[in-house]
């Protein structure tokens, strides 16, 4: 007896293959994270003076002001998050005194870690919210050899990140599976692995 009813683009489609999907991708990458995403990752981490990267319209940078670790907001777009700098980060060359957080646009996202390491000092935190996914591919093997990620921590169920920041309009859970992948630079070793 048959116990699944589908086919190849019905698995595509709930594991999130772009290929299958039936929704349309949102042009800017613009997918929001749940505040909750962030409170659960600070039960078991610590960070200071942090710069949450690509702030959207500012469901992260919010929970950080509420914990009083907040220093700065910047997004490539004007989301309407007041205080937030325009500003393309992957073009930063800035250095920051402090940790640096967010999800970044997930085609972008070697990028915003490389480029996280890069402005922080030694010692500092990156924080970035990403698919599990991120673990595997040739291009990322050199970025984790070098400058392996020291914790992932991944929840025992799933989040759901909000196109254009529309969390009302989520009806179920997330296909893809996420996991906070925190980087210390100068750090090298195995990662540890943590349940949120």
């Amino acid at each position: 007896m048959k116990d699944w009813t589908g086919n190849k683009a019905t698995a595509f489609g709930q594991i999130g293959a772009r290929n299958f999907a039936t929704n349309e991708r949102e042009q800017n990458d613009f997918y929001a994270s749940p505040p909750k995403a962030l409170e659960d990752l600070l039960k078991v981490e610590h960070f200071e003076n942090v710069w949450e990267c690509a702030c959207g319209a500012g469901h992260l940078s919010e929970v950080l002001k509420k914990y009083g670790i907040h220093g700065r907001s910047s997004d490539l777009f004007d989301r309407g998050y007041s205080g937030a700098e325009i500003l393309d980060f992957r073009r930063q060359w800035d250095k920051w005194d402090g940790d640096i957080l967010t999800n970044p646009p997930f085609r972008y996202a070697q990028e915003f870690v490389e480029k996280g390491l890069e402005c922080v000092n030694e010692g500092r935190k990156v924080a970035m919210l990403l698919r599990i996914q991120f673990l595997e591919g040739k291009k990322r093997r050199n970025l984790f050899r070098e400058q392996p990620p020291q914790k992932i921590c991944v929840w025992s169920e799933r989040i759901a990140c909000a196109m254009n920041g529309d969390f009302i309009s989520i009806k179920h859970g997330s296909p893809m599976m996420f996991a906070w992948f925190v980087w210390v630079k100068g750090f090298q070793g195995d990662p540890i692995i943590k349940w949120l």
